[in-house]
């Protein structure tokens, strides 16, 4: 499963977002809303960044979460041996930060972000974990340029992913 998870992903890279979109809804249908948590993680993370409306994509970046909040460090080191789950909530909560800016919702992106700040330690020095962290920064930039940490919610335009 992870093969073809890999190779949708690939095929979303080059460019082919709605054939990736395609083949990652009929993998959906395979694993299962109660497959395997390492799949649906791995697939609803990915199939995020293949939607055109934001609520669509938050939609399937709390799917991920909620999957990753399932699975343990022994189901995921059977993947990639070292791998460990606390190492996904980086990129987690920064896609849902991402999503709720892009919905207008400052505060529920800047919660986000704190939970994203929070599991850092989790990342090692290295592109990956520098490619979090910077992604991180120029979100919370936007946002306090965008909306200041001043009171509630306020509707904006969809954004960017970082």
């Amino acid at each position: 499963m992870m093969t073809r998870i890999g190779q949708t992903v690939m095929l979303h890279h080059g460019g082919d977002r709605e054939e990736a979109r395609d083949r990652f809804l009929k993998l959906w249908e395979e694993i299962g809303e109660d497959g395997d948590p390492f799949h649906r993680c791995t697939l609803a993370h990915y199939m995020a960044d293949t939607q055109d409306d934001p609520v669509d994509e938050l939609a399937w970046d709390l799917r991920a979460l909620s999957a990753a909040d399932e699975l343990t460090d022994e189901r995921v080191a059977r993947h990639h041996e070292g791998l460990a789950v606390r190492g996904f909530y980086p990129s987690l909560h920064l896609n849902l930060a991402a999503d709720y800016a892009k919905l207008g919702r400052p505060e529920a992106a800047r919660s986000h972000l704190a939970l994203a700040r929070g599991t850092l330690g989790a990342l090692a020095d290295d592109g990956y974990g520098d490619g979090i962290r910077a992604a991180l920064a120029r979100l919370e930039s936007r946002l306090d340029e965008e909306s200041p940490a001043t009171g509630g919610e306020t509707p904006g335009p969809p954004r960017q992913r970082p």
